[in-house]
């Protein structure tokens, strides 16, 4: 191939070769990899859209990333979290960089929230006794209603938000950065709101009197200034959502774990109005006026909480259903809430005319500016367009709003723009045209994997099971469990569709098998997953959000259980308007493909690194006897297939037998 700005195919494997070599224990060339790295290449010269499904172990990062700070192109990279951009910034990043013989520069940005705001800091200073912002002045008694809206004190790092105020208040005064994923512990989101800013609440540099020293703003020209930018997907939501105002200007989107982006940007292009939004929006005010707030202020905060507890009702009554066009009462609540939040906005703006200095200005006009994008977003479900409103239950249900179809923004605005390439290790067939590339040129391929699935795991369906709906199905379930756990020794991750199923799975089952069991829940998720780890015996049950993104290489983790196939809810309000709009093939175009997602991404916590062994046991019979069970198998890796439980259950006892032979 000619390449791109002057590089070979013959130049992209000799980067990619001396990349592959530098990696910690030595790396091995990987046909899958380098197939990925040239289809990335490619679609910079062609200006094809690319759909990459790369399954474990292709080292798909290392493969989008050689090409993409090879080819002098500007490039934006979208993970699906966090935690990923962190991972490629800190590790793929600066080792691609240092080897590939070029130049390049690049960056991590985030939203506005993830970073130190200065101008928060000087407005804590005032506030302190000594006129200074040191770890001292924070005491659980120190922070203000607008700081700590629910008026706990108990945090969790060491039992005090106080503690944690302090140990951030430290770090803020040696940071160069302001971002927030420096912290070695995660805050809670009570402090950090103390000293950060939304993207709603920030009049922009130019209007704030700490603008010059802005963190965030600081990043944003880091990210202008670079060849390739590493993003989230809901930072990208948020760009769009903004008119394409946050992120800088690039030739190719790369997106990872592309599996998520529609229901990413389901949620970024959406809204979600609650009672706790509207209460935080008063308490705000209140604190941003100071002791000496005007009475007016004071009735027009306390009727937007009056209006809070009114759309607590209308909530609590619609909890579970669409709402919107031809809701007279939905319309007129929101006519009322849009109303006083104008209310309580003006008040706020006479507080920023009134005060002698910008630094006094400030506060009360980022509460103002909150206020505002707060009753935009209220007035905006009364006219939803083409997007679904609907009560989202929950102990606090809330008011949702989310596009109906995200290709229809996706489509002209990223994949009519510049070339895509969407990768993951689970990409369902056909997804860039479900999300907008219908009418562009695509190229979709299935590199797969360098693990041998077909010697070194097992997918076992429990096919004798009755089906899951049917009466007694949940302990027969539960039987074949214990039965599993105890043939692999433990070393179990067990998920499940329901945090009910999880609980009663672990009630039934802690006193009948031989090996500790330890439940999502029972700490945070990293505390779970070390104590999972830390002993091969034992097993852990956890729910959707241990489905993805986990991983433990290794003989602990030898057996993988699914307890139901993953289907989205029947009366999801969002899905059912899909499926409404897609008509009589609803169930292939909106639920399989999303349930098949989803169970790949449950199997493949099992095979992490080339000689790991175990098996992936689906206990619901549907997967050996459903018409649609072809495209769910299809979207897993090619693993031996068995529905007979002696042979499952021998080849866990040769696993866990080998797994004792080499601790002894």
């Amino acid at each position: 191939m000619s390449g791109v700005a002057g590089v070979t195919g013959a130049e992209l494997d000799a980067a990619l070769g001396r990349v592959i070599g530098s990696l910690p224990g030595g790396g091995e060339d990987r046909r899958g990899q380098r197939e990925m790295a040239h289809g990335v290449l490619a679609a910079l010269e062609s200006g094809r859209h690319y759909a990459v499904r790369a399954g474990t172990g292709t080292g798909k990062s290392v493969a989008y990333l050689v090409p993409a700070l090879l080819s002098g192109k500007r490039v934006l990279v979208a993970t699906a979290t966090k935690a990923l951009q962190e991972q490629l910034a800190r590790n793929d990043l600066p080792l691609v960089a240092a080897v590939i013989g070029r130049r390049v520069r690049y960056a991590v940005l985030k939203g506005r929230s993830n970073y130190l705001c200065r101008q928060r800091l000087v407005e804590s200073a005032s506030r302190g006794t000594q006129g200074q912002f040191t770890p001292g002045q924070f005491t659980p008694g120190q922070f203000t209603q607008g700081q700590l809206a629910s008026g706990a004190t108990e945090g969790r790092r060491d039992g005090s938000l106080g503690a944690e105020a302090a140990a951030v208040a430290e770090w803020a005064s040696t940071t160069k950065t302001g971002d927030v994923g420096e912290l070695d512990f995660e805050p809670d989101a009570r402090v950090w709101s103390a000293f950060s800013v939304s993207a709603g609440e920030c009049p922009g540099a130019h209007r704030c009197p700490s603008g010059a020293d802005c963190y965030a703003e600081g990043a944003r020209a880091r990210a202008a200034a670079a060849d390739l930018v590493v993003v989230n997907q809901h930072l990208l939501g948020a760009h769009l959502a903004s008119g394409d105002m946050v992120l800088p200007e690039h030739d190719l989107l790369i997106v990872d774990e592309a599996h998520e982006l529609e229901e990413v940007m389901s949620r970024s292009l959406g809204v979600s109005v609650s009672p706790g939004r509207l209460r935080a929006a008063a308490v705000a005010a209140r604190a941003a006026a100071g002791r000496n707030r005007p009475s007016g202020l004071e009735e027009a905060a306390a009727s937007v909480e009056d209006a809070a507890l009114r759309l607590d009702v209308f909530l609590g009554q619609h909890a579970g259903e669409r709402v919107g066009r031809g809701q007279d009462d939905l319309g007129d609540l929101l006519g009322l809430i849009g109303g006083r939040l104008e209310r309580l906005e003006r008040e706020l703006a006479a507080v920023v005319s009134a005060a002698d200095s910008s630094d006094r200005a400030a506060e009360p006009g980022r509460a103002a500016l909150g206020t505002s994008r707060l009753r935009e977003e209220v007035l905006g479900v009364l006219d939803p367009g083409d997007s679904v409103v609907w009560v989202e239950r929950g102990t606090r249900p809330t008011l949702e709003v989310a596009p109906l179809d995200v290709a229809t923004v996706l489509g002209p605005r990223v994949f009519g723009q510049h070339p895509v390439v969407l990768t993951s290790a689970t990409l369902p067939p056909g997804i860039a045209p479900r999300l907008g590339a219908e009418g562009h040129e695509v190229d979709e391929v299935d590199v797969g994997s360098p693990f041998a699935f077909d010697r070194n795991a097992l997918l076992y369906c429990a096919a004798h099971l009755p089906d899951p709906r049917s009466p007694g199905a949940a302990d027969a379930l539960l039987d074949e469990l214990g039965g599993l756990i105890d043939a692999a020794g433990g070393r179990t991750l067990a998920l499940f569709t329901s945090s009910r199923a999880m609980n009663r799975a672990a009630e039934v089952l802690r006193p009948r098998v031989g090996h500790p069991i330890v439940v999502q829940g029972e700490g945070s998720k990293a505390e779970v997953v070390r104590r999972f780890t830390e002993d091969e015996a034992t097993c852990l049950f956890a729910t959707m959000s241990f489905w993805q993104g986990l991983d433990v290489p290794g003989p602990t983790l030898s057996l993988v259980t699914i307890d139901r196939l993953p289907f989205p809810s029947p009366d999801d309000p969002l899905l059912l308007a899909r499926r409404e709009r897609a008509g009589p093939g609803a169930f292939g175009v909106i639920d399989l493909p999303r349930a098949a997602s989803l169970l790949a991404q449950g199997a493949g916590r099992l095979i992490r690194t080339a000689t790991d062994r175990g098996v992936v046991a689906v206990l619901d019979s549907r997967l050996a006897s459903a018409s649609y069970r072809r495209q769910l198998l299809a979207a897993l890796p090619p693993m031996r297939r068995t529905i007979d439980p002696a042979e499952v259950r021998a080849f866990l006892g040769a696993i866990s037998g080998e797994a004792v032979l080499t601790d002894r």
